[in-house]
């Protein structure tokens, strides 16, 4: 099992509005400067902060499913087929983009959110009718297991469905505790660490420890079981599973 830890600055960067929304990107667009372009199906991971009122004006979007889930503040839609929302901390946006949508996105008060894109096959998605759906934070489920606090924003019993195989989990975990994650065959577990630090394990042989802002890939042909352990203050982790390879072509950035 492989485990890979991307540090801040090999990550991309981003900016909106002047410079009042800030991104660092894990995985980025070809050309901003990220070391991964892409783990499978996931294209595109942006971890965007504001401290001021800030807005990205309308654009469009084709094909992608793409997640906005609020970390802190609230973030602002509205778009072609008619939405105007409001999405507050721990909610999520859902816009699958089908044939065709514009959008536009603001945040008016500091906030905290990511933007995540997933790719179906793109050659049937852009036949379909695109969508929007919202979701509030209390609509997800939350597992305490032996003190770590597991939500379930996409996959299992999420309320959110799409049609890319993926999960995201946003896991808080107390200092000195654990949480243990099932990897099948031929999947690819991605985390980062927005609060905290830890290590992951996946062998009594194989601990690498990681820090605040750290991107940690982890990859198997054969599955297991890995551990990740909170060390200091605790650790707050968004984990994202996708297939390493699936069946039909990905579009080439």
């Amino acid at each position: 099992m492989e485990i890979k830890i991307i540090k801040p600055q090999d990550q991309a960067t981003g900016q909106f509005d002047g410079g009042k929304i800030k991104e660092q990107k894990p995985i980025g667009f070809s050309g901003e400067g990220s070391q991964i372009n892409r783990l499978g199906p996931l294209f595109y991971w942006a971890w965007g902060n504001s401290q001021e009122p800030a807005e990205i004006g309308l654009h469009p979007h084709q094909g992608f499913e793409i997640i906005t889930y609020v970390i802190e503040g609230k973030a602002y839609h509205r778009d072609t087929l008619g939405t105007e929302s409001v999405v507050d901390a721990g909610g999520a946006q859902l816009m699958q983009t089908g044939s065709g949508v514009y959008h536009a996105e603001a945040l008016k008060e500091p906030s905290e959110a990511f933007q995540i894109w997933f790719e179906p096959h793109l050659s049937q998605a852009v036949k379909r009718t695109p969508a929007y759906s919202q979701y509030d934070s209390y609509d997800f489920s939350l597992t305490d297991v032996d003190g770590v606090t597991i939500k379930t924003i996409l996959g299992n019993d999420s309320p959110m469905k799409i049609v890319t195989d993926a999960g995201i989990w946003d896991i808080l975990i107390p200092d000195g505790n654990v949480y243990t994650h099932s990897l099948s065959p031929n999947r690819t577990l991605a985390g980062l660490a927005i609060r905290g630090d830890g290590s992951y394990s996946a062998a009594a042989d194989q601990v690498v420890s990681f820090k605040h802002k750290d991107f940690v890939i982890v990859q198997s042909s054969e599955g297991g079981e890995i551990t990740i352990r909170a060390e200091g203050q605790g650790l707050r982790i968004v984990l994202i599973e996708v297939p390493t390879e699936v069946d039909y072509p990905l579009y080439r950035k």
